[in-house]
């Protein structure tokens, strides 16, 4: 049996960062709920230049291209980004805005943010989870925040990893992607080029 692969986005711009800490937890833990799985980390602060020329022209470099193929193909995703000023990072944002929409229609995806205090912690229901809902990504309902205080003994965060992480590895056990041919013609649609009625 083929091992799972997933696909991490860290959206942290600092080095280290709380964000990649947090991602390469959700990821460990991932892998040790399906019993084993291949890993893929991506830091978005290494594709900036990428990204941005990549919404100035239109076209991804080489790199980034290679880089959002393995995201977009892989098993599951696991997109952590820290929160700024409330809601998702400009990087991260500008990112999703070079993905082909329907790119991650029926993966199954995890959400998670970092932030300074928890005040922001909502910032994954109502910043995160309606644009995942957009792309038409299976979101786990557990989205897992971690703000400074949390990576104390007794803050709570090992167990929303391992629920979140529980949820991310049941969705993959029962996802039946939709693989999108881009080559294929619009549903109802005929060779001789009218739409057959429904």
């Amino acid at each position: 049996m083929t091992a799972k692969r997933i696909a991490v986005v860290a959206a942290g711009l600092s080095q280290p960062s709380s964000t990649r800490l947090l991602a390469d937890r959700l990821a460990d833990a991932t892998a040790g709920a399906l019993g084993g799985a291949e890993v893929e980390v991506f830091e978005l602060r290494d594709y900036a230049t990428d990204v941005t020329n990549n919404l100035l022209t239109g076209f991804p470099s080489p790199r980034l291209a290679a880089a959002i193929e393995s995201i977009t193909s892989a098993d599951a995703l696991i997109v952590v980004t820290p929160i700024f000023t409330t809601s998702y990072s400009g990087l991260f944002k500008s990112f999703i805005d070079v993905l082909d929409p329907q790119a991650l229609t029926g993966m199954p995806v995890l959400l998670a943010a970092t932030g300074g205090t928890e005040r922001h912690s909502l910032a994954i229901d109502y910043a995160m989870r309606p644009l995942f809902s957009y792309l038409h990504a299976n979101v786990v309902p557990t989205g897992v925040y971690a703000a400074s205080g949390d990576w104390g003994n007794d803050s709570g965060l090992p167990q929303r990893i391992e629920r979140a992480a529980s949820e991310l590895a049941t969705a993959v056990g029962h996802a039946e992607r939709r693989v999108r041919d881009p080559f294929a013609l619009p549903e109802g649609f005929s060779p001789t080029g009218a739409f057959s009625a429904q």
